[in-house]
């Protein structure tokens, strides 16, 4: 029987993590999370230790586990060169590997050539985001040239579970879906886009984390079914039970009256990607992405209709979306 290895995740109850965290504890490693311990709404998992530490303190990070070593160490919550810099400096010499979750946003933003494949060139004029995570790559690289420091980066790309509702704008968009009122898609709404249901993305991952043939090297993963954003909309209503009204307004007009989704909006949801597996399925063999959105749709509204608290409208955002389709002269799709 093989020995469990021993993880630590900093960070480890989110969209991504949690699916990952079930899949560590299902394959019968020992893990540990470091988090704020506040915060978080989902509900503890079971069976994982928990330390109290903030991932944006070096500080914090290193009072939480002492002198304890660990075979692989994954930061979930580094987004700026900074962290990145700092974990270095702090696992050093502490773990058989370190893996960054950058994202696959950092790609050649537009895209040059599809599918997307791991050696497209990383740079992103419009998202401080993706600028951030390419800089964070640069240092873990620069520190496996110089010193071998064992690191893996993973670059996920639109990853959901059910709790996620790929639209921006969360149960305010299901909302407006739910009742009929049109809702916003950027540009014409063909362009083509890749969802990934997080435990799809966790079977893969989990398959990389001591994997010496991931040393030093970036993987993405994602899934391969592509979708429009048109349809995506129309899947999601679907699991409602009601059709899409839809209305497609320019992604520049979307950004200036919402600048909190713009940047991610130019910087990646308004570029067709697809992308190439093939490097993944050859590290982790036998990994396929099996959830269609179809199902992770439905899982999609069952969460939110579980909980009444979950079902959060956010009124300033309605009103935006009924001036864009003012804008848009109501025309529906």
């Amino acid at each position: 029987m093989a020995t469990a290895r021993r993880i630590l995740f900093l960070g480890g109850n989110g969209i991504i993590s949690a699916s990952c965290s079930r899949e560590v504890l299902a394959r019968g490693d020992d893990l540990t999370h470091l988090t704020r311990g506040i915060g978080s709404t989902r509900e503890p998992i079971p069976g994982v230790r928990a330390l109290t530490g903030d991932a944006h303190d070096p500080a914090s990070i290193r009072a939480a586990f002492g002198d304890e070593e660990f075979d692989v160490v994954v930061n979930f919550r580094a987004f700026t060169p900074a962290q990145v810099a700092a974990d270095i400096e702090t696992f050093a010499g502490r773990t058989g590997q370190y893996v960054f979750i950058s994202s696959a946003s950092a790609y050649q933003k537009p895209v040059a050539a599809l599918p997307i494949v791991e050696a497209t060139p990383l740079r992103n004029p419009f998202w401080q985001y993706s600028r951030d995570k390419i800089a964070g790559e640069d240092l873990l690289v620069a520190a496996y040239r110089d010193s071998g420091f064992p690191m893996t980066i993973v670059r996920p790309s639109h990853t959901y579970d059910g709790g996620l509702v790929p639209l921006d704008g969360g149960w305010t968009v299901l909302d407006r879906l739910r009742r009929g009122a049109p809702v916003v898609i950027h540009g014409d709404g063909t362009s083509l886009w890749t969802l990934t249901h997080a435990r799809d993305f966790a079977r893969a991952f989990v398959g990389l984390l001591g994997n010496p043939h991931a040393l030093g090297s970036a993987i993405h993963i994602t899934g391969d079914e592509v979708l429009t954003w048109d349809a995506i909309a129309r899947t999601l209503a679907d699991a409602l039970g009601v059709e899409a009204q839809l209305v497609h307004v320019a992604s520049e007009t979307i950004a200036r009256m919402l600048p909190d989704v713009g940047s991610g909006l130019l910087g990646d949801k308004a570029h067709s990607v697809v992308f190439d597996n093939t490097r993944v399925k050859r590290l982790v063999p036998g990994w396929e992405a099996v959830i269609p959105f179809s199902d992770g749709a439905r899982e999609i509204v069952e969460w939110h209709l579980a909980d009444e608290r979950r079902r959060v409208l956010k009124p300033e955002l309605n009103e935006a979306f009924d001036r864009l389709v003012a804008i848009a002269g109501g025309g529906r799709g």
